[in-house]
């Protein structure tokens, strides 16, 4: 689903969490980077996030999370990812994650987790790493 110019990068706040500024932080940093980016806003469902990605015919679903909803939430937003994606698309996370979180996250395909201090750099790179992979993790 690589475009030819730009990699597609849907940015989405799960959740109830209300803390946003990372994102923007985030947006610009890919923009900036050359990517395109789609921000949903705060408090998206997992049906409002996969709709939106098929809609918008993303690269990359990238996801800010600070409101520890991860185990059950991303377990069924990768499941939806699943049923309704025929090619794999990387989703990467962003946020407070703790060691034990992301193992299980890991095991649920996500990759790429960005913490506090993470460089832009590195997340430009890791998303263009996945892209160039077809979303293999």
């Amino acid at each position: 689903m690589v475009s030819e110019n730009k990699i597609r990068v849907l940015l989405a706040k799960p959740g109830i969490d209300g803390h946003e500024w990372g994102a923007f932080v985030i947006a610009r940093a890919l923009r900036d980077s050359g990517m395109e980016v789609i921000y949903t806003g705060m408090w998206q469902t997992e049906d409002m996030i996969v709709k939106t990605a098929l809609e918008e015919g993303v690269d990359v679903v990238g996801l800010s999370s600070l409101g520890a909803i991860h185990r059950g939430y991303f377990a069924n937003l990768m499941e939806l990812m699943e049923e309704k994606y025929v090619t794999p698309v990387p989703v990467v996370i962003g946020g407070i994650i703790t060691d034990e979180d992301r193992s299980v996250l890991q095991k649920m395909g996500l990759t790429g987790f960005y913490g506090p201090g993470t460089s832009t750099e590195t997340i430009v790179e890791h998303i263009r790493e996945r892209v160039r992979k077809g979303g293999e993790a």
